[in-house]
């Protein structure tokens, strides 16, 4: 009896551990976007910047799979609208709440479910960097699709929309993808090797 409860401890125990280590992931992966949301160019003629925050979000997608990968960006947005500068600078002062209602809010909040579908691609089959290309660009769709619709909403355009927010960005975003499927192909095909 003594020993069954030995046992049963020492499983909460590792149950603890796990958690913890899933949990610090998850705040990390958070904490990453937001460094990459740092890199940003600002733009004179649109309020949407030019940012590495979209590579970060593909990323944290494939490396930590579409559960933790939405928990990561939702926990993202929540450090967001805390107010804690997470987001890229807004070229509108905008900040916590009011910058996930502004002119990029639909990019912002597309976040979980584009880290998630992200993830969801690519644990599936082969992680090929083909597999995570396809994984990144349809990811990419659904932000720019977001984030597009929710400038639609403020401009009643959708000239006014595609110009603001999809335009300037295509090239840089392809070498987004790229970038992300040729991380997320290399650390999975060194974590098969080296498990």
């Amino acid at each position: 009896m003594a020993k069954q409860g030995v046992g049963i401890v020492s499983t909460t125990h590792e149950r603890s551990i796990e958690w913890a280590q899933q949990a610090g992931i998850v705040v990390g992966a958070s904490l990453f976007v937001a460094l990459c949301a740092r890199i940003t160019i600002p733009l004179p003629f649109t309020p949407v910047p030019l940012t590495a925050q979209n590579l970060g979000v593909i990323l944290v997608g494939m490396l930590l799979g579409s559960r933790r990968g939405f928990a990561a960006l939702a926990l993202y947005l929540a450090e967001g609208a805390a107010g804690l500068p997470v987001f890229s600078p807004s070229s509108l002062g905008l900040s916590g709440i009011a910058q996930i209602l502004g002119p990029t809010g639909g990019y912002l909040m597309a976040y979980p479910l584009v880290a998630a579908l992200a993830g969801f691609i690519f644990e599936r089959g082969a992680k090929s960097f083909a597999r995570a290309a396809i994984a990144g660009l349809l990811a990419e769709i659904l932000l720019f699709a977001t984030g597009l619709t929710w400038l639609y909403g403020l401009t009643h355009s959708l000239a006014k929309a595609a110009y603001l927010g999809l335009y300037w960005f295509v090239f840089a975003e392809i070498i987004k993808v790229m970038a992300a499927a040729a991380v997320a192909a290399h650390f999975r095909r060194t974590r098969e090797i080296h498990p």
